[in-house]
């Protein structure tokens, strides 16, 4: 006799995981406020297709595995799949989000994001390291810039950008 196949529970988690968050995001877009002078899409558009799309994809894939349909392991040729988790790492990661968020309000998003961008690279052995935090201040200011000032998207500049008209959303 023939042992029932089993569900990858992983497979399943991750799937809800992506539900979960999308309807997350579909009740609590609602609530973003549009201002009086907005004619156009609003600002709810992008939110509503984002979560709905993730509703809609995680469901497709909990039950594609729930019919069986799996995905197949992929062979890394730079990538041991034996190798144990690098928990000191994972943890380091972790502290810098959770710096990252701290960090936010009293010293700005650019701040914030280039000490997560930084610590990111130095935890995953970036080499130089110089580089990736050149990068990492670069690729902050440039989101800063983009999201705060050309989409109005608030992000606090912080301080040390409070003057600079082009940063504020």
């Amino acid at each position: 006799m023939e042992a029932p196949a089993r569900r990858p529970l992983g497979e399943i988690l991750f799937a809800l995981l992506f539900v979960s968050i999308g309807a997350a995001g579909l009740l609590t877009a609602g609530s973003i406020p549009i201002p009086p002078s907005e004619t156009g899409i609003g600002p709810r558009a992008f939110p509503y297709i984002v979560c709905g799309t993730l509703v809609a994809v995680g469901t497709g894939i909990v039950i594609q595995v729930l019919r069986g349909k799996v995905g197949q392991a992929e062979e890394g040729e730079d990538l041991d799949a034996d190798a144990s988790t690098d928990w000191v790492a994972l943890a380091k990661l972790v502290g810098f989000v959770v710096l990252h968020i701290v960090l936010i309000e009293p010293a700005g998003w650019p701040v914030a994001a280039a000490v997560l961008f930084s610590g990111a690279a130095w935890t995953l052995e970036a080499k130089p390291l110089w580089k990736a935090i050149v990068v990492a201040v670069i690729m902050a200011l440039l989101l800063q810039y983009v999201f705060g000032g050309l989409l109005g998207v608030s992000l606090p500049p912080g301080p040390l950008f409070e003057g600079v008209p082009f940063f504020h959303g």
